[in-house]
């Protein structure tokens, strides 16, 4: 199955996976309408949504940048009759739009909570819930939220409370929809990776450059998200995958051309928070 004409609306998307996402699918020829606030160059992050849009078309796809907030629901509302009244309709959503603080409790700063809870949780549960009207009518309707496994350990649920509740609260919803409108023929699923993935978050919030070197590239990201998005929606729904049991379900066994730095064994990737 190819993403060729497909119409994906994707939160974010300006720049690291949800870009890496969206390219993927342009080569296919698919359509990638990006929801996204980065309208003018930010002094320490690269990219806008309409440097996005640029690659998109380069890449063979069709782009349409909405600079909006998925935390309006207007800006929401406006994104999905957009993406519809442009390409004719939506085949895939994409939750990428997130918000990371990994502070402990007593110092996560109310506003930052608030923020990743209405970006991480409440625009995942938006955009989903309103591009399901136009998912209906589409051949193979995917959602798909780039957010972990629920895992209950207290490692991690103690790690940094906040994040912790917005990333799961994103699975929550993902997971609930997925069982809500199963009888739609519309699939659900997460997506997470085994290791970390050389991004702007990796570089400014994990690490540094010791763990950017230590990651794999957003390609890998885009390469599961793919395999996810091109399987039969109706049988393929309501799991918590992980990127690279993805790819080794579809044969593929070597993952070093992923290594952010070339010749980096496996065993030396920094794992990402959430999986044991």
């Amino acid at each position: 199955m190819s993403l060729a004409g497909k119409t994906i609306l994707m939160s974010g998307g300006s720049r690291g996976i949800g870009l890496a996402i969206a390219l993927r699918a342009a080569a296919d020829g698919a359509n990638i309408a990006m929801l996204a606030k980065t309208d003018t160059p930010h002094p320490r992050l690269e990219g806008t949504v309409h440097t996005a849009a640029d690659a998109i078309r380069a890449a063979g796809g069709q782009a349409l940048p909405i600079v909006g907030d998925v935390r309006d629901d207007d800006h929401i509302t406006e994104a999905v009759l957009k993406a519809q009244g442009e390409f004719g309709g939506i085949d895939i959503v994409v939750n990428n739009a997130s918000v990371i603080d990994l502070s402990r409790s007593t110092d996560l700063a109310a506003k930052k909570y608030d923020l990743m809870q209405d970006v991480n949780v409440r625009g995942t549960f938006m955009l989903s819930r309103a591009a399901v009207p136009v998912l209906r009518q589409a051949p193979n309707p995917h959602i798909l939220s780039l957010s972990p496994p629920l895992n209950l350990s207290p490692k991690w649920l103690g790690a940094h409370t906040g994040y912790t509740l917005a990333k799961y609260g994103m699975t929550m919803a993902t997971l609930g929809i997925a069982a809500e409108f199963a009888d739609d023929g519309i699939a659900a699923n997460t997506l997470w990776p085994r290791t970390t993935i050389a991004t702007a978050a990796v570089q400014n919030l994990l690490g540094g450059d010791r763990v950017m070197a230590a990651s794999r590239t957003a390609d890998i990201y885009a390469d599961a998200a793919y395999a996810v998005l091109t399987k039969p929606a109706a049988s393929y729904t309501g799991q918590t995958l992980i990127v690279e049991d993805v790819l080794e379900a579809d044969g593929v066994t070597d993952f070093s051309k992923y290594a952010a730095v070339p010749g980096t064994p496996d065993d030396r990737l920094y794992p990402d928070i959430f999986l044991d």
